[in-house]
């Protein structure tokens, strides 16, 4: 059986690009190999049969010459001469017939068949037609002959023979066309094959190229060294080369930041850890130790869950879940769970906008993944905004919609000192913490919302909340083009 989308000679599992090319050059040459033999026996034919049609119009011509005129009647005298022209040779049989003006029998085989009754020849013309005579083919030639008889039709002049010859003829030809390509098909299918060897050798070398190359060695491939039906896919293997190696540098530099993140607060564990161990330690220093070591472990914990969220975020573009999510609920229910943080520490949080019943204020998402990222805008505003109770600073979250261009507008603004334009492309980069804020935070809440966004191809800026005045704020603006 041959594989869908073309005859297939050699079959195999696995697709291989020599076995592909090669099937595609040798399924045609031993397809037409059978085409030719046909042709070439027709073309044969009518070779073979060109000779013996003139020598039976010459005959026909000859008979054609003996009918005369006797006594006012057609007559054929056949002499000795041109019976040895119709002698039977050792493959066919010769027959003719010659019928006077009136149709009656002169000479010859009285059942050859006669021409079709509405065909008149111009005397002198010879026709030819095959026939069949006693159950086998015959080639039959024959003529109309004019005599100068008042009133009278041409007498009827037929010669006849079977086609052996003919047949043997067009097999020797055959034979003598065909038999050469029993030796030339195969030599050229080795021809082929070793073409084939030769034009695939730079695809090995290149194989062993890359095989020779060391894990880190992601320097791009040479691309003049191949041909050029090769290079687009070298260039191909290049670029992801490139993206490898960024990706692996990010990685890195990624890894050696969270360590540096979390080498401070478990310093700082094993640090109040030896204040409580040391000698004189009273109850008090040893709850304040206590306390620091609480802290210090909450500010890892945190750092942890921050690192494993955008491992998660990253991670989930083509194996992200989506669903209809309405986004004003989603906002809220975070909104809810930031509160008592919020109070702790005096600060205002509030809500405006859409809200969860009106029409267009739902899109295709992850609830997990749009949850966590209002989360970090939100604890990314608790976390740096300045509040006391006298002077309680101010939190507001919006949903925004447009029903004409369905798009969805997500605001988090607040009252803090803002961030300079200088540092606003910084503060998505991971760890990356604004020059003098004291605020706690692992510098991932940020990069985590750029990402998430990114999954539900939204766009993310930032600008003063409060342009002119100071402080002048923050506002975090996500716009999700696509919602339904």
């Amino acid at each position: 059986m041959g594989r869908p989308g073309g005859v297939k000679i050699f079959q195999r599992e696995q697709r291989s690009l020599f076995g592909e090319i090669l099937d595609w050059m040798l399924t045609p040459l031993l397809l037409l190999w059978p085409v030719s033999l046909v042709l070439t026996w027709l073309v044969a034919q009518g070779i073979a049969g060109k000779p013996f049609d003139r020598a039976l119009e010459y005959n026909v011509g000859a008979l054609a010459q003996l009918v005369t005129i006797s006594n006012h009647k057609a007559q054929f005298i056949l002499p000795l001469p041109a019976r040895e022209l119709l002698r039977a040779d050792d493959s066919d049989t010769v027959y003719y017939q010659v019928l006077g003006t009136g149709g009656e029998y002169l000479s010859g085989e009285k059942a050859l068949p006669q021409p079709p009754e509405d065909e008149r020849l111009s005397p002198g013309e010879v026709r030819m037609r095959d026939d069949e005579f006693r159950g086998v083919g015959i080639k039959v030639a024959y003529t109309w002959v004019k005599l100068d008889l008042p009133n009278s039709k041409p007498a009827l002049v037929q010669v006849a023979e079977t086609m052996d010859k003919r047949s043997v003829l067009a097999t020797e030809i055959v034979k003598g066309v065909m038999l050469p390509q029993f030796v030339i098909l195969p030599l050229a299918v080795l021809l082929v094959w070793l073409a084939l060897v030769q034009a695939i050798k730079p695809l090995n070398h290149l194989e062993e190229r890359i095989r020779a190359r060391s894990p880190d060695d992601l320097s791009p491939l040479d691309a003049q060294a191949v041909p050029i039906e090769v290079a687009p896919l070298v260039a191909s293997v290049n670029d992801l080369l490139m993206r490898l190696g960024d990706s692996i540098a990010t990685q890195k530099r990624f890894l050696a930041d969270a360590a540096h993140q979390l080498k401070t607060p478990l310093a700082g564990l094993r640090m109040q850890a030896d204040l409580a161990q040391r000698e004189g330690a009273n109850a008090e220093d040893l709850k304040q130790s206590l306390r620091q070591i609480g802290r210090s472990s909450i500010r890892a914990t945190h750092t942890v869950n921050q690192l494993l969220a955008l491992a998660r975020a990253e991670s989930s573009g083509t194996v992200m879940t989506q669903q209809t999510c309405n986004l004003v609920k989603l906002t809220m229910d975070v909104i809810r769970d930031c509160v008592p943080r919020a109070m702790d520490k005096h600060i205002d949080v509030g809500y405006e906008g859409a809200e969860p019943g009106e029409p267009d204020v739902t899109l295709m998402g992850n609830p997990t993944l749009l949850k966590e990222m209002v989360r970090n805008l939100m604890d990314n505003a608790i976390n740096y905004t300045p509040s006391t109770a006298d002077k309680p600073g101010m939190i507001t979250a919006r949903i925004l919609k447009d029903p004409f261009s369905k798009v969805l507008v997500l605001q988090v603004e607040d009252s803090g000192p803002g961030i300079p334009a200088s540092e606003r492309e910084l503060v998505f980069q991971p760890f990356y913490r604004v020059l003098g804020t004291e605020a706690d935070g692992s510098g991932l809440g940020l990069p985590i919302v750029l990402e998430i966004a990114r999954q539900h191809q939204a766009s993310i800026t930032l600008e003063d909340s409060r342009p002119g005045q100071s402080p002048p704020g923050t506002c975090f603006t996500v716009r999700f083009a696509h919602a339904d």
